[in-house]
C-alpha cells in the first residue's frame, strides 16, 4: 500500500524510483498501483514526473 499523504507519497515514490525501479511504469506495474493516481496526487501539490531523472520534482 502506498502512502495517502502527498508529501509521504513523494518521498516514498522517489526513494523507490531511485533505489529499485528504472521507470514510473515499472514501479506501478510491480506494486500494482495506478500511475494516473500517483501522478494526479503529486501534480496537485506541485510535483511533476521527470522521466530523464526518473523522479518527481
Amino acid at each position: 500500500m502506498i502512502p495517502n499523504d502527498p508529501m509521504m507519497l513523494l518521498s516514498y515514490i522517489n526513494m523507490k524510483l531511485r533505489d529499485e525501479y528504472d521507470s514510473l511504469d515499472a514501479l506501478c506495474d510491480n506494486l500494482d498501483v495506478s500511475k494516473d493516481e500517483i501522478i494526479s496526487k503529486l501534480n496537485a501539490v506541485g510535483y511533476r514526473y521527470n522521466k530523464d531523472n526518473n523522479q518527481f520534482k
